[in-house]
């Protein structure tokens, strides 16, 4: 069974060029990606909120996982309480490279190098078998288009790419104004579909990467 970041890593990468499509920080989603991961399997949580000024920490709290990018997350996690602002980029560090191998393996992308101006290396990795990626599909749109309640798996993409703009850019709207397709993965983001610990880490994660966008648009502005 693929990973939440496996499924989100395969809808932001070009089936035909391997490039990354939609998001300037590939290491912060994929990072929240992991952590609700972690909580949906148990392993970690977002701990209640102690007042205004002091930011919620994420903390282990079950066994390590046995999947090997699950257990270096968790590893992460357990040297010691930090936020979820600061601990999703930690774990997306170095995410995509280990994520995209790990589906080179499983025969779902293919590695594919070059050169940029014949000089500089470049690694893509454009779709190998898309049947996976199709049927991870087909759950978002039955979710988006067709009104399904989805399950904590397809609800966390949702909320992930919803947080990125991207949920609209990976379905067949059948129809629907793209407006209408972004409102329904943001109430998606915002329903009570998955236990409490998933939902707490999904807002933390959502949080982190809002907190990561506005900082590149101050960055982008500011020069």
């Amino acid at each position: 069974m693929t990973l939440i970041a496996e499924d989100l890593l395969l809808l932001l990468l070009d089936d035909e060029s391997g490039a990354l499509n939609g998001t300037a920080y590939p290491q912060t989603v994929l990072g929240g990606a992991l952590l609700i991961e972690l909580a949906t399997t148990g392993a970690a949580e977002v701990e209640e909120k102690q007042g205004v000024w002091r930011s919620a920490k994420v903390h282990v709290t079950g066994h390590p996982p046995e999947d090997a990018a699950l257990r270096a997350a968790y590893d992460v996690v357990a040297e010691k309480p930090r936020s979820a602002q600061e601990l999703v980029d930690r774990l997306g560090k170095g995410a995509r490279d280990t994520l995209a191998a790990r589906l080179v393996e499983r025969g779902l992308l293919e590695r594919r190098e070059s050169k940029v101006l014949g000089l500089f290396p470049r690694t893509r990795w454009p779709a190998a078998d898309s049947r996976h990626e199709e049927e991870v599909r087909r759950r978002l749109a039955a979710t988006l288009v067709q009104g399904v309640e989805p399950d904590q798996r397809t609800g966390a993409l949702v909320a992930l790419l919803s947080a990125i703009d991207r949920a609209h850019k990976v379905v067949d709207h059948q129809g629907l104004p793209a407006r209408e397709v972004r409102k329904r993965a943001k109430a998606v983001a915002e329903g009570a579909w998955a236990a409490k610990a998933v939902r707490d880490a999904i807002s933390a994660s959502i949080a982190a990467i809002a907190a990561a966008t506005a900082a590149t648009s101050v960055a982008v502005t500011s020069s």
